[in-house]
């Protein structure tokens, strides 16, 4: 039990910081759009690299600078050409109300960009699998009760941002709203992608 509590804050820990898969997520709760969807890719994303992390993939990936630097840059790229469109909306916010008003995004775009997000990362595979596996393997033959722990974080935390968002519902109501928003939507993605390439 102490190794599972361990696991959910360590999980936490590492994945609420604001980054792109979070900035993401927050938006589809915000339009209320495929949800539950893009939580568990991303909760499912996220407990199949915990246990890659847990189960010693963590080796592979310090080895194989090749990969993550691949990685980097398709990575970066994808964060770019999706910061574009965020830029736009900027320069003409909408309404929360015309946001919903707008044609839904087609199923297979909204996932392959939850999926990407999620795995064009270079970040994950160094802190999810590498860092997380790391600190899981300190504890020995609990460390399958630690990735539970962070695993369940992982749940909590995209259940909490996804479906909680719209609580803020009221306040995206007024256009200046949805522009800071995909302010700092855009401006993430930027950082992020800049922060791989250098």
């Amino acid at each position: 039990m102490t190794a599972a509590v361990a696991g959910l804050l360590f999980g936490l820990s590492l994945i609420a910081a604001i980054g792109a898969q979070n900035a993401f997520v927050l938006r589809q709760g915000l339009r209320r759009e495929l949800v539950g969807p893009v939580v568990a890719v991303c909760s499912t994303s996220d407990a199949i690299l915990i246990a890659a992390g847990v189960a010693g993939l963590g080796v592979l990936v310090d080895h194989a600078p090749d990969l993550l630097a691949t990685t980097k840059i398709l990575g970066a790229a994808f964060l770019l050409g999706y910061a574009a469109p965020a830029l736009r909306r900027v320069a003409s916010p909408r309404s929360l109300h015309a946001e919903r008003e707008d044609a839904r995004p087609a199923y297979g775009r909204v996932l392959v960009s939850a999926v990407l997000l999620t795995w064009l990362n270079p970040h994950v595979y160094l802190d999810t699998v590498l860092l997380l596996g790391s600190v899981a393997a300190s504890h020995g033959s609990d460390r399958w009760w630690f990735a539970l722990g962070a695993t369940t974080g992982s749940v909590l935390w995209f259940s909490g941002l996804g479906y909680g968002a719209r609580l803020l519902g009221p306040l995206f109501v007024r256009p200046g709203a949805w522009r800071a928003l995909d302010a700092l939507v855009a401006a993430t993605m930027t950082a992020v992608a800049v922060g791989l390439l250098v």
